[in-house]
């Protein structure tokens, strides 16, 4: 599957985390088809997948409240998996996961990345999945709540959601040319755990590499799944910008380099 960088690129500037949905408005059937058809031909990496589950997470996420509140209300959830052995699967699972994302923003639906506070024993139960396999994130997703709830609005201000580090924080090595800026603007616009921002952009003459901040994870949250949301949003900019190019894996504490093989 092409990046469809029409729609997807604008999401990257609506999308917002919504933990509130609209109990009484279900998914119409067009949009539930599409995203479950998307679910299952974006999978640009052998090792990542989302999978699309048509029913309420209410299980999932039964007793499970995390930093900010619990999440209720929606019809459906994305089941983002990946396997466990695989070298990089963290940064594919959030490249891949992130496009579903994106795909029920640009559907005008809500959603919500959960990484460290669900229950993946109940979503394996849902879903017939390898040994090798592991749930690493859940998104719920309907439609949102027409209003921000006090739940949306304090994790909005506990996150820090509306406050992103400046590119001069984020971005080092070459002067960026004009699709450099494109495409590690959209990148700083990704969701991550707690908005805690934990990607790098080094600039070179024809190509961006991701790094993440630190050696290593701090805990529950994956910084390389983290960076590889980046890395979806940063490849959308360049591809907006008329830049193609191909992501070449790296050592830790690099991720991966995006290099260009076509300028138009």
């Amino acid at each position: 599957m092409e990046l469809p960088v029409d729609s997807w690129y604008p999401a990257v500037f609506i999308r917002v985390s919504r933990r509130s949905f609209n109990s009484g408005k279900p998914v119409e059937g067009r949009k539930a088809a599409r995203l479950a058809e998307t679910a299952a031909s974006f999978r640009p990496f052998s090792d990542a997948r989302v999978e699309f589950v048509g029913e309420p997470p209410d299980e999932v996420l039964r007793g499970v409240v995390g930093g900010y509140g619990k999440i209720s209300g929606a019809p459906l959830y994305l089941a983002m998996v990946g396997l466990a052995d695989s070298p990089g699967v963290e940064e594919h699972v959030g490249y891949t996961g992130e496009g579903l994302v994106l795909e029920a923003t640009a559907l005008g639906l809500g959603s919500c990345w959960v990484s460290g506070f669900f229950r993946p024993a109940a979503v394996r139960k849902r879903l017939d999945l390898s040994s090798r396999e592991k749930v690493y994130a859940v998104s719920p997703v309907g439609y949102a709540a027409e209003a921000y709830s006090s739940k949306d609005r304090l994790y909005r201000t506990i996150a820090g959601s509306k406050k992103r580090r400046p590119l001069s924080d984020l971005v080092s090595g070459e002067p960026p040319a004009e699709w450099q800026w494109k495409a590690i603007e959209a990148g700083r616009l990704a969701p991550s755990a707690a908005n805690r921002q934990p990607w790098r952009f080094e600039i070179e003459p024809r190509a961006v590499t991701v790094r993440i901040a630190g050696e290593r994870d701090d805990g529950k949250f994956s910084k390389r799944l983290d960076c590889g949301i980046a890395m979806l949003h940063l490849e959308l900019g360049a591809r907006a910008a008329g830049v193609e190019g191909r992501w070449t894996p790296l050592l830790p504490p690099s991720v991966a380099r995006f290099e260009i093989q076509i300028s138009r």
